[in-house]
């Protein structure tokens, strides 16, 4: 890769001053908080590679020292300061060896974070997988976090009820406005035209008359029809008795016709009368028979039933009725906006109430606690195995999307200042060691 392309990408800020520093390939951004770290890894590096200079200077004068006839103090400080060095250059390689090259060199197994990012990875997403996407880690975190007990207490709040509410009401209006009338309509008409078609109406409707005859319900109806066409005789005589008088012979003589016709008239508002006065008029008992038999042949005279359903489906495929069915969704939608709008609606309101039922229930009620438990941990059960591969997919793909260098630096600025008090450390306990051990060989004669 071109350093110097890729350290003017490092390096690219914000008009805004953040400090936020663009990757240069993918969206992994190096921040002013990381820029802040790297600063603390350079000062931690050049402490490090000064005590290797200081421990090598240290080491040449003791040699010298030495050689010059100084005393044996000098090898004991040579010794010291050899391990030292020895100590401080393998961990420095160690340290270097994960984020790059050493002096550029291409060593094999060096250059460990840029060259296998992408095992590193799959490592880590099957890691994730394995130890934080299980069933039993997963049902085990939610019921120790009790989100039942705790959602309970939280809607029990009227405020907090409330502000669910609003924001069901939100969701509610977005829904009802991205939704199309005319598809909503079109899905309603043929939902409801096919439900019509499919179910047979004749058996309900004669159960239902059945059980309206059994509670003499039907009596209010007769009783109703009786008293209108009693008041309409009365009041359009005349064209009754024109109607018997106009379907009369020719050759009979007028005021034949005209006796006929106020005879049949006066008869018709007798029986007329009688009916709408006399409950046990044999008229009603002959209602009530023809009634009866028409609720026995809805129910099993295949003719009847077949009659019924001709007229049900004539009913259902007039361009009126298609177009009530399909007129009541918009009706239902404004109903709805209408009422999602307004804080006080008997909507809102019975959904806020609700809601504040429920969480005092859920607070209080170890039972449906425990179930809403229950729910939750299936749920996220089934979310974690049904899309666990999905889950460390996208946590492998991430890291294969990130630029090789890039993640080096990130990485090195979190942990580098760690890694050089292992440089550090290397120093002292490698003069530590040398020392120990050129004792030890003083001392048995070496």
């Amino acid at each position: 890769m071109d350093r110097t392309k890729s350290n003017a990408a490092d390096q690219e800020v914000g008009a805004n001053g953040a400090g936020r520093v663009t990757a240069a390939r993918g969206a992994f951004l190096y921040s002013a908080a990381d820029a802040e770290r790297q600063r603390g890894v350079r000062r931690m590096k050049t402490f490090a590679t000064g005590l290797l200079l200081c421990v090598a200077v240290v080491y040449g004068l003791a040699a010298w020292g030495r050689a010059a006839g100084a005393g044996s103090w000098a090898g004991y400080v040579a010794a010291a300061a050899e391990a030292g060095m020895v100590g401080a250059l393998a961990d420095w390689f160690a340290v270097t060896a994960l984020f790059r090259h050493p002096l550029g060199l291409p060593i094999p197994h060096t250059a460990i974070i840029p060259t296998k990012k992408d095992t590193l990875g799959q490592t880590l997403g099957d890691f994730v997988g394995e130890n934080f996407l299980s069933s039993d880690v997963v049902r085990q975190r939610l019921r120790a976090v009790g989100i039942g007990s705790r959602l309970g207490a939280w809607l029990a709040e009227p405020a907090n009820a409330g502000r669910v509410t609003g924001e069901l009401s939100t969701a509610l209006r977005g829904a009802l406005t991205v939704l199309r009338d005319s598809d909503v309509q079109a899905v309603v008409g043929e939902a409801v035209t096919r439900r019509a078609e499919a179910q047979e109406v004749a058996p309900g409707l004669g159960r239902m008359l059945e059980r309206l005859l059994a509670d003499d319900g039907h009596r209010r109806v007769v009783d109703l029809v009786c008293v209108r066409a009693h008041d309409w005789l009365v009041r359009h005589g005349d064209s009754v008795m024109e109607a018997v008088t106009g379907g009369a012979p020719g050759w009979t003589p007028r005021f034949v016709d005209k006796r006929v016709g106020e005879r049949v008239y006066k008869e018709l508002l007798r029986f007329v009368s009688e009916m709408r006065d006399e409950p046990d008029h044999p008229a009603r008992g002959a209602v009530d028979r023809f009634l009866t038999d028409f609720a026995l042949d809805l129910q099993r005279d295949p003719d009847t039933r077949e009659r019924v359903e001709r007229l049900k489906r004539d009913i259902v495929n007039r361009a009126e009725v298609q177009e009530l069915i399909a007129s009541t969704w918009g009706s239902v939608r404004a109903m709805m906006v209408a009422a999602s709008e307004d804080e006080d609606s008997e909507l809102r309101v019975r959904t806020r109430t609700g809601l504040i039922s429920l969480g005092t229930r859920m607070a209080s009620d170890e039972r449906l606690r425990d179930k809403v438990d229950g729910w939750l941990e299936d749920a996220a059960v089934h979310v974690v195995t049904t899309y666990r591969n999905e889950i460390t997919l996208l946590i492998t793909d991430t890291v294969a999307a990130w630029d090789a260098e890039q993640t080096s630096r990130k990485i090195e600025a979190h942990i580098g200042r760690d890694l050089q008090f292992i440089r550090i450390n290397g120093t002292v306990v490698g003069a530590l060691a040398g020392l120990v051990i050129y004792s030890v060989s003083r001392a048995l004669g070496a």
